[in-house]
């Protein structure tokens, strides 16, 4: 087997280390699990596995599924489209009945297909893109909300709560996941009767790092827009909030779940006032006990509480996989197809999902976090109700 495969075939007894197991089963239900452990999704993946396993690592202990053992293969796309998929065709290979994970739009765009070839589901955990199931037709499911959803909650949050009337728009030209994220919200806030007076895009981590020419467009506004929307990935959002702070711009930052990120925590008072949308604030005073439970669970399995909401979304895709699973009666590729499509009210530590309507995206709660002082604040929690159609427009 080659070295960048993982097989972990999970117990209540096994321990998880950072090399590869060699608990190969082969009467276990086998999952793909590809992440981006390396490279610039590293901060999102990395927390997705750990939740993944963790979730295996439950159900095994309560018995595993179809009286079997939930074994996960679990392999690192390296932030890498031929990596991705090179290694989502080498986990089909291998016998996953189904692959999840990956948090960027982009890279399911290189994985998912590879699954689909082979007519193997893929779930992502964290890729929001709604426009996914499309792109990848059949055979692709999302674990999380869509960026239609998160940008509107991003919207109506600015214009009710913060009583934005104009915005401004910085994103990230080169991926599809902050266009469309800039796109959606621009057309939420307009559609709650706000103005977006600028939209300024940059090329790519290199323009991330050197806005002398945005920032001189967004100074030169008067008056100053009441909010700057800023689609980045987690490799460009602390840099471009220094950057912007530095220049003077003190109005509240928004942005999507790109942002949940412990580097921006290490900015500390520099990023007061930035919020951003997310899936889940998994604090350990939560009000929800799903959610206690989990960052109970995760501290002592991993000695450090949750990262980010990404830790939870692969916990709770290892469960709808799980689910789907047993409700079919088997790990029968198709027949998971089929259970996955009929998934209704199933709790998680994110939200509730369901599929409805025909629908491979769920409708589930957003999350609105504030920072202050380098801490997480949930500042609201809601379905927004101004989505834009996965389209645009």
């Amino acid at each position: 087997m080659a070295a960048w495969l993982c097989r972990v075939a999970l117990t209540s007894a096994v321990v998880l280390g950072s090399g590869c197991g060699s608990h190969h089963d082969a009467q276990a239900v086998r999952l793909g699990g590809i992440f981006n452990t390396t490279g610039a999704q590293a901060s999102l993946d990395g927390p997705t596995r750990q939740g993944a396993l963790l979730a295996a690592e439950q159900i095994n202990a309560a018995g595993g599924v179809l009286g079997r053992r939930l074994e996960v293969v679990s392999a690192d796309g390296e932030t890498d489209p031929t990596v991705l998929q090179q290694r989502t065709a080498a986990l089909v290979a291998e016998g996953a009945v189904a692959v999840l994970g990956l948090s960027d739009t982009d890279a399911v765009l290189a994985a998912a297909p590879q699954a689909a070839a082979a007519q193997t589901y893929f779930v992502t955990s964290g890729a929001t893109s709604p426009q996914l199931p499309e792109q990848v037709p059949t055979y692709l499911y999302l674990a999380c909300f869509g960026d239609n959803a998160q940008a509107a909650a991003g919207a109506e949050y600015a214009a009710s709560s913060l009583r934005a009337a104009t915005a401004a728009l910085l994103f990230d030209s080169t991926r599809d996941y902050t266009v469309l994220l800039g796109q959606y919200f621009t057309a939420a806030f307009t559609d709650v009767g706000g103005t977006v007076v600028l939209q300024a895009e940059y090329v790519g981590a290199a323009g991330a790092a050197a806005l002398a020419t945005q920032l001189a467009a967004l100074r030169a506004l008067e008056p100053q827009p009441d909010v700057l929307y800023v689609a980045a990935g987690p490799d460009e959002v602390t840099g471009i909030v220094q950057q912007l702070r530095a220049a003077g711009l003190d109005q509240p930052i928004l942005g999507g779940d790109a942002y949940d990120t412990d580097a921006l925590l290490a900015l500390g008072a520099t990023a007061d006032d930035v919020y951003y949308t997310t899936h889940a604030l998994l604090d350990a005073a939560s009000a929800d006990p799903r959610v206690r439970t989990f960052v109970t669970d995760y501290q002592a399995r991993y000695g450090t509480p949750p990262e980010n909401a990404f830790a939870g979304l692969g916990f709770d895709t290892v469960r709808l996989l799980a689910d789907a699973i047993a409700r079919a009666g088997s790990s029968d590729r198709a027949a998971i197809g089929a259970a996955l499509a009929t998934t209704r009210d199933l709790a998680g530590v994110t939200g509730t999902i369901s599929y409805e309507n025909g629908s491979r995206v769920p409708r589930k709660t957003v999350t609105v976090v504030r920072l202050v002082d380098g801490q997480r604040q949930l500042a609201a929690q809601f379905i927004p109700t101004h989505v834009p159609p996965p389209g645009g427009g």
